[in-house]
């Protein structure tokens, strides 16, 4: 059995438990929200918190969208980059998480993620994952320093 096959078995099988709980709908098997709890939420735990000084906190991953390189970084860090899913999963996923994790911190001219966009990004998944980050944090915190039209002479 292929290990896309495997993931889709879990994920139906995860569906039909949580169903029979009550929890979610045997339709929402394929959900963005069960692709979370089998790719991410190991790591980046239920809440999206992570672990500090291990694994990044979801909340306001939205940022990243604002500055050169943001997207692609969401798409190409290893976890999105090399997981089984889809890119057109990978997409929803993408977007449910920013709509579930962080809808604060999503510019105002927010363009979901296609699948078209991450397949043409989605390889090579990045090496240096932490220096990544750092630069477009620091690029972010530029980008907040700099005044607004409202606070410009």
């Amino acid at each position: 059995m292929s290990v896309g096959a495997r993931v889709q078995f879990a994920a139906v099988w995860i569906a039909g438990v949580a169903s029979a709980l009550g929890a979610v709908s045997p339709a929402s098997a394929g959900s963005p929200q069960i692709s979370y709890m089998l790719q991410c939420q190991g790591c980046h735990l239920a809440d999206g918190s992570g672990a500090p000084g291990a694994v990044p906190s979801l909340d306001g991953m939205g940022r990243f969208l604002g500055v050169p390189g943001g997207r692609a970084y969401l798409v190409r860090v290893p976890g999105s980059a090399q997981s089984p899913l889809s890119d057109g999963e990978l997409a929803e996923l993408l977007n449910w998480m920013l709509r579930s994790f962080t809808p604060d911190s999503i510019p105002a001219h927010f363009v979901p993620f296609s699948t078209e966009e991450v397949a043409g990004v989605r390889r090579p998944p990045l090496i240096d994952v932490d220096a990544a980050r750092a630069d477009l944090l620091r690029r972010i915190q530029s980008r907040d320093r700099e005044p607004g039209p409202s606070q410009l002479p």
